[in-house]
């Protein structure tokens, strides 16, 4: 397959991904800017607790999401029946899995009151966080379902299902944040309401869709009891990309918690940029998806050639495009602050924390999307490693240190936990790039015996 083909079939299958991707992302945003307009207590709780239910989620779905390599593996094989078997065996993983995360969700006053924020932002975080709990087994399943369409090259199907749930989710939030249209106004409480309302109806929808359409025929879905032997090959590429997962997001979890202790104001303008860099990460994060995607599909077809063709292709592609995010982010960085509040204490911690995205974003989309090459190889290990190291070693730890002990003279507050994330960042990109091109001098030829 010539290179401009690779170019082509990977940005085909990423900006369906990015759609649907945005849309879920959407759910955060909306939260954010609605909440923002409600009150800054309410505000404050979602930063809070989005960051805590972000954490536990993603951590999970980074075990539910190795069914990608998997089923994309036996995609490019013509496994058809190996297929569908993986793809149920993937839906008991996320039941299973939800619970394990639901005490974390459904039970926060363990804990919750000790991270040092005010009565009325935990009390209204922990409400936030129980309603979500019951949210989980339906996220969770339908992480699943994603993972197996996209893997099979069908990312289309995902988007719709997405930007659907997220005309509900905004409705649902007009309705329940606000009171309006007859609901009362449960301000951060309603946005928990809305998304537990909206996971359920899109797992419901993917569900029927898998089994109504006859394109699907082919992959052989029926129910079955759980069966170990798959979970098993599951758990063991799943296990360490979900630790990946879970050190990557609580690295900016912890980040939320710590510079909570700052005030509400502080913690306003970090929540802020939190979402734009989840808001910027999307576009390489769906480029890591269609170029894993690509070459396991490669990988399982024994083309060891064209593997290497599309990982390098996907990674210049997320390159370019994270430059140009971080230009536009740069010259509208103003307006985009002034779309999440009106608070002028806000506004100005936000504004003095955006240049740290900006410094470590083309970075954060190089480490991105070489873990997924990895991952697509079900190599693993490696990158959870660095991510322990440089994440949590060098962005949290360091950054605790930088923003509350004199370290680098006084105190840096927020921007300390910042700086220190974006040299985390950079230095993440580089472990991860420079194993990956090791591994390529060692195995010139590789294909699927990278395992």
């Amino acid at each position: 397959m010539s290179h401009p083909s690779i170019a082509l079939g990977i940005v085909g299958q990423a900006w369906p991904i990015l759609l649907g991707q945005l849309a879920s992302m959407a759910y955060g945003v909306i939260d954010t800017m609605m909440a923002g307009h409600s009150s800054p207590a309410d505000l404050a709780a979602i930063g809070l607790g989005a960051s805590i239910y972000s954490s536990v989620f993603v951590s999970l779905i980074g075990v539910v999401g190795a069914l990608n390599p998997i089923i994309a593996h036996h995609y490019g094989a013509r496994r058809d029946d190996a297929i569908g078997a993986s793809y149920v065996q993937g839906l008991w993983l996320g039941l299973m899995l939800s619970a394990v995360g639901f005490p974390w969700l459904a039970f926060p006053d363990l804990w919750l009151g000790y991270v040092g924020t005010g009565p009325d932002v935990t009390a209204l975080a922990g409400q936030y966080l129980r309603v979500l709990s019951a949210a989980l087994p339906a996220a969770l399943m339908f992480r699943a379902t994603y993972a197996f369409n996209v893997a099979v090259s069908r990312p289309k199907v995902m988007m719709s299902m997405q930007v659907i749930g997220l005309v509900l989710k905004i409705a649902l939030n007009y309705a329940l944040i606000f009171g309006r249209l007859g609901a009362p106004a449960l301000g951060a409480v309603g946005c928990a309401i809305a998304s537990l309302i909206a996971h359920w109806a899109l797992f419901l929808m993917a569900w029927a869709h898998v089994h109504l359409d006859r394109a699907y025929e082919r992959f052989a879905v029926r129910l079955a009891w759980p069966r170990w032997t798959l979970l098993r090959e599951h758990l063991r590429l799943g296990v360490p990309m979900g630790l990946s997962y879970a050190l990557e997001s609580t690295s900016f979890t912890f980040m939320a918690v710590l510079i909570a202790r700052l005030g509400t104001s502080v913690m306003g303008g970090h929540q802020i940029i939190s979402n734009l860099a989840g808001v910027c990460y999307q576009i390489p994060l769906a480029l890591s998806l269609a170029t894993a995607t690509v070459t396991a599909q490669a990988i399982g077809g024994g083309d060891g050639p064209r593997a290497r063709r599309s990982a390098f292709i996907g990674i210049r592609i997320a390159a370019t495009a994270a430059g140009l995010a971080v230009l536009m982010l740069w010259t509208f960085r103003r307006e985009i602050v002034r779309l999440y509040t009106d608070d002028a204490a806000v506004t100005g911690v936000a504004l003095s924390l955006i240049g740290y995205l900006v410094a470590f974003h083309v970075f954060d989309a190089l480490q991105g999307i070489t873990a997924f090459v990895l991952r697509a190889y079900k190599i693993a290990v490696v990158p959870m490693v660095i991510y322990a190291v440089a994440l949590w070693g060098v962005g949290l730890i360091g950054g605790y240190f930088v923003a509350f002990h004199p370290v680098l003279g006084p105190p840096w507050g927020a921007s300390g936990m910042w700086l220190m994330q974006a040299i985390a960042l950079c230095l993440t990109a580089a472990l991860l790039l420079g194993f990956y091109l090791w591994l390529l001098r060692q195995r010139p030829v590789a294909g699927s015996a990278f395992r």
